[in-house]
């Protein structure tokens, strides 16, 4: 009879536990929705193409991809290369996407039981007076020996890991896109700090033939003083102009040395690395006829800024939902499963298995007010995102319209200082032989020798100015990271 009562006791748990398992699965299989909302990306109208369309650009085709490599220069190409490869910026941007990858597996195992193993040993000496009428029965020192694991699930009924792992899972997609920022910014760098030396080296050959030409003005003078035909005025304003012409030359070797040893960091190495590569002159690249420059839309898409904001927009509209996950309460499924004995050899006899296994609740409904605080906190972070990513988008279209329109400009007036020069050159060589057979004056001859640089000057400087902004131009258009997006799927190995 004992026996029996005995089993219907402990039979009523199992009942129990049975019915709490038929609800929890009846629940799971209903396909409860995740509380909070549901993210839909922004709206955002933009025009069907960019204001400052006109010529060089068109609109027909999508940017290219390796810009630099319509270029056609062969060291070009080799820097963009090496950054690529060992940039330190970009190794650490994608040891980014390594984090969040990681953080999102994390989150992801959430879904399944939390499986942990426990030891331990406790000695107990219990006083006499404790004992009462157990007293010279039950033992004084007790000892218990215990191992075994613990297990605890938490049941997504209301959807917050769900949440939780759609806001990693955006995070992800966040610091992807940063990768890509930080490629376009560095393929862009380099290639400006590129055209910047070409343009230095090029200024530097101006300035080093004009004092040529000057010296041999400097020249003249002295042979028709020699030859009672000039003045001690005309020389000295010949080996005046020659100084300040020579003088140009340390700035220009300056900004020469400081632009390899940018390029050299840039691609991973010592600050001298690449100055034997790079030390001989060489032409700034021929711009391209016609640049592809794509339309707004494609801006959108292509961006890794906007890219990267639109998916911090959506990580933050997840975390609402975590937020309002904490109004409903959380269902866990614990279990223990051990063995216990007084002795360390008796853990594994039949009788020392123990276990316990059961449903328990956590709700925050005492604390209601900081659960409200939370999900008003949350809503306000998501707020604030999507004005940010409407700011990012107005920068990305302001930044484009302003590089168009300036490499434009550039350009137009790379031309005319092209004719300018062509014309000075003309004209000083015109004022040399007037000079020479006594028709004209000197100061005639050092004002087009003085014109001569001055043009020859403005036009390597917009040489240089044209091709920076032609980086600058690819880099606000969003190019250039589509040729190394293997680099960040190569971290997709967690």
């Amino acid at each position: 009879m004992f026996c029996k009562e005995l089993k219907e006791t402990r039979a009523v748990p199992y009942k129990l536990l049975s019915y709490f398992l038929s609800l929890l699965i009846s629940l799971l299989l209903s396909g409860c929705p995740a509380v909070g909302p549901d993210y839909a990306r922004p709206e955002t109208p933009v025009g069907d193409e960019f204001a400052n369309k006109s010529a060089p650009f068109s609109a027909l085709s999508q940017t290219d991809i390796a810009w630099w490599k319509q270029f056609d220069d062969d060291k070009l190409n080799r820097i963009i290369t090496l950054t690529l490869a060992h940039n330190y910026d970009l190794k650490a941007a994608l040891a980014n996407i390594r984090e969040a990858r990681a953080q999102y597996v994390e989150a992801a195992l959430d879904f399944l039981p939390t499986v942990t193993s426990h030891a331990n040993y406790t000695m107990q000496q219990r006083s006499y007076s404790s004992l009462g009428s157990s007293k010279g029965i039950a033992p004084t020192n007790l000892n218990l020996y215990n191992t075994g694991f613990d297990m605890a699930w938490e049941l997504d009924i209301f959807g917050r890991i769900r949440r939780n792992v759609e806001s990693r899972d955006a995070d992800i997609e966040v610091v992807e896109a940063q990768a890509r920022d930080v490629m376009v910014s560095v393929i862009g760098e380099a290639a400006r700090n590129y055209f910047e030396l070409r343009g230095y080296q090029n200024q530097l050959a101006v300035a080093q033939k004009n004092a040529e030409n000057q010296a041999k003005t400097f020249e003249i003078t002295q042979l028709m003083l020699e030859g009672g035909r000039g003045t001690e005025l005309d020389t000295s304003r010949a080996e005046a102009q020659m100084k300040t012409t020579q003088a140009i030359v340390p700035p220009l070797d300056t900004a020469i040395r400081k632009a390899i040893h940018r390029l050299s960091i840039l691609t991973g190495q010592l600050p001298d690395a690449l100055t034997e590569q790079l030390a001989v002159p060489q032409a700034i690249p021929r711009h391209p006829d016609v640049l592809n420059i794509g339309n707004p839309t494609e801006l959108l898409r292509r961006r890794p800024d906007i890219q990267a904001a639109e998916r911090t927009l959506a990580s933050s509209t997840a975390r609402v939902g975590v937020a309002v996950a904490d109004l409903f309460p959380r269902l866990f499924f614990n279990g223990v499963m051990s063995l216990e004995a007084g002795a360390l050899m008796g853990l594994g006899s039949a009788g020392s298995t123990a276990y316990s296994l059961g449903p328990s609740l956590r709700w925050e409904f005492l604390n209601i007010g900081r659960v409200h605080a939370r999900i008003v906190g949350a809503e306000a972070h998501a707020e604030a995102n999507l004005a940010r990513y409407q700011q990012v988008v107005l920068n990305a279209l302001e930044e484009t319209e302003n590089a168009l329109v300036n490499y434009r400009n550039l350009r137009i007036r790379m031309e005319q200082l092209k004719l300018a020069a062509s014309d000075s050159l003309e004209a000083t060589e015109l004022a040399r032989l007037r000079y020479r057979e006594g028709v004209s004056d000197f100061l005639n001859l050092l004002d087009a020798e003085r014109r001569l640089l001055e043009d020859q000057d403005r036009l390597a400087n917009s040489q240089t100015s044209a091709a920076a902004a032609l980086a600058t131009l690819y880099k606000a258009l969003g190019g250039g990271w589509e040729v190394d997006e293997k680099a960040i799927k190569e971290y997709d190995h967690l």
